[in-house]
């Protein structure tokens, strides 16, 4: 396992106490920032298309980004949050729109399944008992838009990848879990990447992957805990492939997010803290180093 600036706590991180080693962090992320960042940021933002995917009886409408080219080019399968795609009030389309740019500049396909809108849902995020389940449906989405990409000329079909923010990222972890593997013979997940998932009901599960996967979460995240996902990581050691988790010091949830200040969501589901109160924001140093370490390890 790898452990990046400093251990983890459990304790939520109140916004306004900010110590020398996390401004000394702050900006040297920001420093870092300047040149790592740069292809979001100079690079004009990749175009989407709307396609649509046949998941059993259900039409699973979906974004895909292409880079310049015939390919075939790897893929990733990119599972929302819980607020899903289209939230322009939280600029989610902002956040995902920049990964698609940054991965596309790397020679990634990049297709967003809508788990959410597809079946007539909005946001989920304050939802208790949600009709879409991270373990389940988001689960056959990820499928479903893999055998999709599998079946394009312009995609390599044997590497295919997942990258997921939040409840995708549960999605993401629950899909490559060993007893989730293709049945049917088609090509599998090449690898996975996992940003701020929720990882207890994992932990109790006796989580362990089938393929190499990347967990990435803050130490002061307290919509979903890092000391849990690395309990889950340990558990899993000598019967998984490899599984590492990167633990940002003094980040938040939603870390990746350009520009963010720092603050409280309120009526949550899920969180933490049971009062359904949880901080996010962007933290310089773990956006920086999570944009240069994620393509590393699709590229794999």
């Amino acid at each position: 396992m790898l452990w990046f600036a400093g251990q983890p706590s459990d304790a939520a991180v109140d916004p306004a106490v900010m110590d020398i080693r996390t401004y000394v962090s702050a900006l040297a992320g920001a420093i870092v920032c300047m040149s790592a960042c740069a292809v979001l940021y100079a690079a004009p933002g990749a175009a989407a298309e709307n396609i649509d995917i046949r998941e059993s009886d259900l039409t699973l409408r979906a974004q895909l980004y292409r880079p310049h080219g015939p390919g075939p080019f790897p893929a990733v399968v990119a599972l929302h949050d819980c607020g899903g795609i289209d939230r322009p009030s939280a600029g989610s389309t902002q956040l995902y729109g920049e990964w698609a740019t940054l991965l596309t500049a790397k020679g990634f396909i990049v297709v967003f399944p809508d788990s959410f809108g597809s079946r007539g849902l909005g946001p989920q995020c304050r939802v208790r008992q949600p009709k879409v389940r991270a373990s389940r449906e988001r689960v056959a989405d990820a499928n479903a838009a893999r055998h999709w990409l599998a079946s394009q000329p312009f995609v390599q079909p044997k590497h295919i990848s997942l990258l997921g923010w939040s409840s995708g990222a549960i999605a993401a972890l629950w899909a490559v879990r060993p007893n989730a593997a293709p049945r049917d013979g088609s090509a599998d997940f090449r690898s996975a990447v996992a940003l701020y998932p929720g990882c207890r009901r994992l932990r109790q599960t006796a989580w362990s992957a089938r393929v190499p996967t990347l967990i990435l979460i803050g130490s002061a995240d307290d919509w979903t805990l890092a000391s849990t996902c690395q309990q889950m990581v340990a558990g899993a050691r000598g019967r998984s492939a490899r599984a590492d988790i990167v633990v940002y010091a003094g980040a938040h949830h939603e870390f990746d997010r350009a520009n963010t200040p720092l603050r409280l969501r309120t009526g949550l589901a899920r969180t933490a803290d049971p009062g359904g109160r949880a901080h996010r924001g962007t933290n310089p140093a773990a956006r920086a180093d999570a944009l240069k370490r994620v393509p590393q390890w699709l590229e794999r």
